[in-house]
């Protein structure tokens, strides 16, 4: 038997531990969201909450865990009949891997059993076996688009549509949905961060303290799971009865008016688009108060809620970081809190007996996920961090530590002190700097960054295979049929025409007379489909002193950000390289996070000479070694010099090793008098030439015809 570390034993994450309780007391908050650092438990957590979780009564032998109270009149395994039988189960946990299909996750239907037996089948998938518990999602930003669109509509709407030929199924999909992602591997886009209810930014402690706590207990139950857990069996089922009683409580809880108002200031106040803001607050709010024991929605459970429902819905621009200024937070909400009914009994203390109503001294003593009281804590909001002249710098999403105890500790433990809350995730990144600077390198200047513009569509020639975008032609599964094919595996799309024409020449030599056709396995034809790929898009900018002209490398690293923002936009992967002095540095490998690439280059600083041919001979190592790890995913290398070579290499060479290789190189070349370098180098490398004016110039039409509409 598998045990699970159990929920109470971890160490710090109050925010992230409060954000899950909340889905998990009212699943109309609509899912968590967990962004954070590779290794700070997001895992860990998210199974352990599940073991918590009430268990559910199904309906014996039904693949849709109906309720047998309730049972869904709808369900593929149905009718059933009301009081029919029950089996009692815990709340099924489900993971959902990166490499799933939309088959896997949406349920199939058995094409070969409905064209040969003439059957009906439906295999239900992941979504039908995450009804009525959780769905957790690991590394949801390396999701492809499409199944994260299904994933999150399925959640909101709690069914699954599955449309297969001419055959609807539909089935209840209602279930807690978690995801987590390091945002150094890539951001979700805004649409679809806005669907998750709460969003939680996770980092790991910088408290020696609290981080040898952590240790000393994950080494404790590598060393005897068991024993562990049953060290923590009081304070588990202490808070599963708390969930199962503020469930119960949720539907009873009474949200007034003015509350109703001050979560429809707030939203308004930090500009989120749409309603969904609204709602998910309200259902937070809603939820906090019952989980605090509460019959009425307070200011103090608004402002719970909204700490954690606006952040991610703040970002306007890719390249922005989720952040929340809970200082303007607390000021909106002390504007409109009107007259609150006391939250607690006459020593001010909550109904759950915390100092500031956050329900400490719970069912068998266990604090409450999220209280976060620590001193730190309570000193500075959460998500933010004090400045160095001792005033707090507002920041990021609500952040929880992956150390220091939220649950009461083993007796002989050291009782760890809160963690410093901080802010935002923010991208540190300094200029590269080569081993050895000389004098012009060290006085180096950083030019500055206009607003980025749109750029015309840069493709790969021909036709790939590579992972779902919006940039180059590729054979996928999503997109305008181009033909048919006999089908490697089982039959996912097939093609009805296709399959018809390659049955009908054998019908007499299959003895076959009358109305129809007799088919066979090998019959069947699978749609060939092309749509678009995204693509590994490599910049290799030029940084020498050649472009040190402040107008001039502004208008470059302009450039180089609107072509950052258009590879984020059509899904690729994307790496930078700079070069300038005696050396190339790799600025950035090759990732799916486009804003670290923006970050970088932001800071990029200026001077020195030209090693146009080290910056090449770079490109092609980076490449090769990208071939190697990714080999259906095709590169584009985009160039931006002025072609200028005054430092040691040889040009031609370097060039010959990117043979083959799809190139742009963007002509930075201006002034009355121009040699045409970029324009020679262009040719060496058969690479389409974009002069850096059309860029802009296309950016100022696409700006006057924004303005004119």
């Amino acid at each position: 038997m598998i045990v699970t570390y159990p929920f109470s034993a971890v160490v710090g994450l109050g925010d992230l531990k409060l954000a899950l309780v909340l889905n998990a007391v009212s699943p109309r908050v609509g899912g968590v969201l967990v962004r954070g650092e590779k290794g700070t438990a997001k895992s860990t957590i998210v199974r352990a909450l599940a073991a918590q979780l009430p268990t559910v009564c199904v309906v014996p032998g039904c693949r849709f865990a109906c309720d047998p109270v309730v049972p869904d009149p709808e369900c593929p395994d149905g009718p059933h009949e009301p009081g029919a039988g029950r089996v009692e189960r815990p709340a099924a946990l489900v993971e959902l891997p990166v490499g799933a299909s939309e088959d896997r996750l949406a349920g199939s239907l058995d094409v070969e059993r409905a064209l040969t037996e003439g059957v009906k089948a439906f295999e239900p998938g992941l979504l039908a076996a995450a009804h009525r518990g959780v769905l957790y999602v690991d590394e949801v930003n390396l999701l492809h688009d499409h199944l994260v669109d299904l994933l999150l509509d399925a959640a909101a709407l709690g069914t699954c549509y599955v449309e297969r030929e001419s055959v609807s199924v539909r089935h209840a999909a209602r279930f807690l949905l978690v995801g987590t992602m390091n945002p150094e591997e890539g951001e979700l886009r805004p649409q679809l961060l806005d669907r998750f209810g709460l969003t939680v930014e996770v980092r790991a402690s910088r408290d020696p303290e609290e981080r040898a706590e952590v240790v000393r207990r994950r080494l404790a139950f590598e060393a005897d799971a068991a024993a562990f857990a049953r060290r923590w069996t009081a304070e588990e089922s202490a808070l599963s009865a708390r969930i199962a009683a503020a469930r119960s409580r949720v539907p009873g809880v009474r949200l007034p008016d003015a509350r109703l108002r001050q979560i429809a200031t707030v939203c308004a106040a930090f500009e989120v688009d749409g309603l969904r803001a609204d709602l998910v607050t309200a259902n937070a709010a809603i939820a906090h108060a019952a989980w605090q024991g509460r019959d009425t929605v307070t200011t103090e459970d608004v402002r719970a809620a909204a700490r954690l429902s606006l952040p991610h819905r703040r970002r306007r621009d890719p390249f922005d970081a989720p952040g929340l200024d809970e200082a303007l937070l607390d000021e909106l909400l002390e504007r409109t809190s009107g007259d609150d009914a006391p939250d607690g009994g006459p020593d001010g203390s909550g109904p759950g007996g915390g100092p500031d109503g956050s329900g400490h001294g719970g069912p068998g003593g266990t604090p409450p996920p999220g209280d976060g009281t620590g001193p730190e804590t309570r000193n500075h909001p959460t998500g933010a961090e004090p400045s160095a002249d001792g005033r707090t710098a507002a920041a990021g999403p609500p952040a929880s530590t992956a150390a220091g105890a939220d649950a009461p500790p083993m007796a002989g433990d050291p009782a760890p002190d809160a963690a410093t809350a901080t802010g935002a995730a923010t991208f540190r990144a300094s200029a590269p700097q080569a081993a050895s600077q000389t004098a012009s390198q060290a006085a180096a200047q950083v030019a500055g960054v206009a607003a980025p513009y749109r750029v015309p569509l840069l493709e790969v020639p021909g036709v790939g295979e590579g992972a779902v975008g919006r940039r180059s032609r590729s054979r996928t599964r999503r997109g305008r049929s181009a033909g048919a094919r006999r089908p490697p595996g089982p039959v996912r799309d097939l093609h009805v025409p296709a399959t018809l024409l390659a049955a009908a020449p054998h019908q007499r030599e299959r003895g076959h007379h009358g109305p129809g056709l007799a088919l066979r396995g090998d019959d069947l034809r699978e749609v060939v489909r092309e749509g678009r790929e995204g693509n590994l898009v490599l910049f290799v900018v030029d940084a020498s002193g050649s472009m040190a002209a402040r107008k001039r490398m502004t208008a470059v690293k302009t450039a180089v950000l609107s072509l950052l923002l258009d590879a984020y936009q059509r899904r690729d992967k994307i790496g930078l390289i700079t070069f300038r002095g005696a050396v190339a540095e790799v600025a950035l490998p090759p990732t799916s996070s486009v804003e670290a690439g923006a970050a970088r280059l932001r800071s990029l600083p200026t001077g020195g000479r030209t090693p146009l041919a080290a910056g090449l001979v770079r490109a092609a190592e980076v490449l090769r070694v990208e071939r190697l790890r990714d080999p259906a995913r095709r590169p584009l290398l985009v160039l931006v010099t002025d072609g200028r070579a005054t430092a040691g290499g040889d040009v031609d060479r370097a060039a010959a090793l990117l043979a083959g290789t799809a190139s742009v190189v963007v002509d930075c070349e201006s002034g009355p008098v121009r040699l045409g370098l970029a324009v020679r180098l262009a040719s060496r490398l058969r690479a389409r030439l974009v002069p850096l004016d059309s860029l802009a110039d296309l950016g100022s039409v696409v700006r006057d015809h924004r303005k004119a509409v």
